[in-house]
């Protein structure tokens, strides 16, 4: 490992700087920040949680939120740029969790600057969920700073190298303040990779020699041109995914889970990527995305994670992660997310004949063991900040990204320290003004060049 010395990322962002002791921690494996006198809430043992994006992911967060145990816990706070989807959501909770859901008219705001007014209902203590697309985590995050408010983010946490390091530094005031941050990398509370990764670094399955993963699927983060009855900021956060500025495109969205999960298992950050990738049949789409993704992550050992993903509908489909040992093998990710319904196995043959250990089933869902294990920390005022490791996580998937668009290998801090930031007045947006990302007389986005553009996406 490299020392402060000679690596000017340890402490901040170290691409090697991995605990491995992380699956032996209480729970989730968070990391510590200094502990500083903290009474949650203003002595009150109520949580009062403030819901800032009220898409699927949002409402499921603020759901979970409400399932917790150990005391009242209340949404009094919704936030987000649509009224729809806020509708929407304040429907749905409130039909699950009744006299948890205590959000008034006047406690609902839409707009870009809806998110302080949110906050500005909770009192230090509280914890207001952020699930807006993540180009929106910096901004959003600084006022909880500001209001010493916990806060859960989902991920991923940035996507790119200057909202990385703005985060990294995020992160160290938060853990000044003793604040408790909780990541959306559910897989890491997972009772049942929490044991394999136990048992992994136990050495029942020897060396790890590679990991292989795979999120093929039927489609997903295409967009067709915008709808003439919205302004152009409003399509494009909108439909995020397909833009890289707001969300790192499908690639960050949806792969992130299984590269942290493989490098939670590996116990490090690889140190650079090569990728291939591609656009096929895209119709009428107008989205960044690629269709195909081929990536190899390198790490220091020169141990290789090898991740496919493919989006096109009439494919084989495919959601699943694995190691592979000197002395065996063992499923990371059976089908999804959850269950994960992982296994060791004696040879690089997954069959029955070959098993030695699987996880009991049914198995606790990690969505609701992420929020049970951040509460709890709340409560009791564990140390819990999950926000450096969410950061790191998020670049190194950036990195795999910025492989394939460019079609060079890229390094971890070729991707920190890569100047090109996809949204930087990501602050300052209104309905009206400027897109991030701007459209040519046909109505038709800067799209990734590998080979032609180098040294930036797009």
């Amino acid at each position: 490992m490299n020392t402060r010395e000679n690596n000017p990322f340890e402490g901040k962002s170290s691409r090697r700087e991995f605990i491995k002791t992380t699956g032996k921690l209480a729970a989730a494996g968070v990391l510590a920040g200094v502990s500083i006198p903290y009474v949650h809430a203003a002595g009150s043992d109520l949580i009062q949680v403030a819901l800032v994006g009220c898409g699927g992911r949002g409402t499921g967060a603020a759901s979970q939120a409400l399932s917790t145990k150990g005391g009242p816990i209340k949404l009094v706070a919704m936030a987000d740029v649509f009224g729809d989807k806020m509708t929407k959501s304040y429907e749905n909770l409130a039909q699950r969790h009744k006299d948890q859901v205590d959000v008034s008219p006047d406690k609902k705001f839409i707009g870009f600057d809806a998110y302080k007014k949110a906050m500005d209902c909770l009192k230090p203590g509280d914890v207001a969920i952020f699930a807006t697309p993540p180009a929106f985590r910096w901004v959003h995050f600084a006022y909880a700073l500001q209001k010493g408010i916990n806060a859960f983010l989902e991920k991923p946490i940035t996507v790119d190298g200057p909202t990385s390091k703005r985060m990294l530094q995020q992160a160290e005031e938060a853990e000044k303040k003793n604040l408790k941050v909780g990541i959306g990398l559910m897989v890491r509370h997972c009772r049942g990779r929490q044991e394999l990764l136990k048992r992994i670094q136990d050495g029942q399955i020897g060396d790890i020699i590679c990991m292989r993963a795979y999120r093929m699927q039927s489609g997903g983060g295409a967009t067709g041109p915008k709808p003439q009855d919205m302004t152009e900021t409003l399509y494009q956060v909108r439909r995020f995914h397909s833009f890289l500025w707001a969300s790192g495109g499908i690639y960050s969205d949806n792969y992130i889970h299984q590269i942290d999960e493989c490098c939670w298992m590996k116990g490090a950050w690889p140190i650079q990527a090569q990728a291939l990738g591609g656009r096929h049949y895209k119709g009428n789409s107008v989205d960044q995305n690629f269709d195909v993704y081929a990536v190899e992550y390198v790490f220091a050992d020169g141990t290789r994670l090898f991740y496919d993903g493919r989006h096109i509908q009439g494919c084989h489909n495919e959601f699943a992660s694995y190691a592979h040992g000197s002395k065996g093998s063992a499923i990371v990710s059976t089908s999804s997310h959850t269950p994960g319904r992982v296994r060791i196995f004696k040879s690089h043959v997954m069959d029955s004949k070959n098993l030695v250990w699987a996880f009991p089933q049914p198995e606790p869902n990690p969505y609701q063991l992420e929020w049970d294990d951040l509460i709890d920390a709340i409560r009791n005022d564990k140390p819990y900040n999950e926000l450096r490791r969410g950061v790191e996580a998020s670049l190194v998937t950036s990195m795999g990204r910025m492989a394939a668009h460019t079609g060079q290998i890229i390094t971890y801090e070729q991707m920190l320290n890569c100047p090109h930031e996809f949204a930087p007045d990501a602050d300052k947006l209104t309905p009206d003004a400027p897109a991030p990302l701007k459209a040519d007389k046909d109505g038709k986005y800067p799209v990734p060049m590998p080979g032609i553009k180098k040294d930036r996406e797009y």
